[in-house]
């Protein structure tokens, strides 16, 4: 299956592999297949679901950026899971894929087995903040359509969150922009307008009635990632922190082996309270 329709809306969905269902969410900029060789390895043990989230890749752009919500989004992967035949599934996410894997642990917690969360942020709390930053995600979204995808991608590249790339490969560096260019100024101006963290209703009060195991990541360069990790995991019953040393917002790409490893221990643990 390559192509679900939900509510009007084209999703690009992917199966490979045979076992417990997995769902891995990409975060913002990227696609499905960014996931690589990961997705590759889980699938020998999983049957990975791998799609591409609103406004990215091959899965379509809506006219109402509020369609391409955390919320919405959620809510279809749910219809998702449902039609693959998928419920409940483990879900990884990572950073605006950890947003919508939380909020689907909150929103549909039947469809959810175990939650790894990489890099997460359950929204902001505070109003005045929240405000702030749906302004400045529209400025962006704004500057991507006027400037187009080029600029975006190397005014994105310069964020301070992604400082620790300076030291990775070369070579993946350019297979990360190279994945980035593939998206459209108008797909990625949906997702910063609808799924921003500015737009999304927060999670923090909700935290605590999630029930699945949870697996949280984030490196150690990362220090205002970290401390949003370190909040939830306080918050989720069933939850435990793992800080990847010398790595920033991606342990999955600047420490690939170590961020495997964490992920296939803990979806192999026995299911013990």
């Amino acid at each position: 299956m390559t192509a679900v329709d939900v509510d009007g809306l084209r999703w690009e969905v992917r199966t490979r592999g045979t076992g417990t269902p997995l769902l891995l969410l990409h975060g913002f900029t990227g696609r499905g297949t960014a996931w690589g060789a990961h997705a590759a390895a889980l699938a020998r043990d999983h049957r990975v679901v791998v799609v591409d989230l609103p406004g990215h890749g091959r899965s379509a752009t809506p006219r109402d950026p509020r369609r391409a919500s955390v919320e919405r989004s959620a809510d279809d992967l749910a219809t998702i899971l449902d039609r693959l035949s998928a419920a409940p599934a483990d879900v990884l996410g990572y950073s605006l894929g950890a947003r919508i894997a939380l909020r689907l642990a909150v929103a549909h917690s039947d469809h959810v087995r175990r939650l790894v969360l990489e890099s997460p942020s359950a929204g902001i709390a505070d109003p005045v903040a929240r405000a702030e930053r749906a302004a400045a995600d529209e400025a962006r979204a704004t500057r991507l359509e006027r400037d187009g995808i080029e600029a975006f991608v190397l005014e994105w590249e310069r964020e301070p969150v992604f400082a620790s790339h300076a030291v990775m490969d070369p070579a993946r560096r350019a297979r990360l922009r190279a994945g980035r260019l593939r998206n459209t100024p108008e797909g990625l101006a949906a997702s910063l307008r609808g799924a921003g963290q500015g737009g999304m209703e927060p999670l923090h009060d909700a935290l605590p009635d999630i029930h699945a195991r949870t697996l949280l990541i984030a490196g150690a360069l990362d220090r205002a990632g970290c401390a949003r990790a370190s909040e939830i995991a306080a918050c989720i019953p069933r939850a435990r922190l793992a800080i990847i040393e010398n790595a920033g917002h991606t342990p999955h790409l600047e420490a690939p082996k170590t961020f495997r490893r964490l992920v296939t221990d803990f979806l192999e643990e026995d299911n013990v309270a």
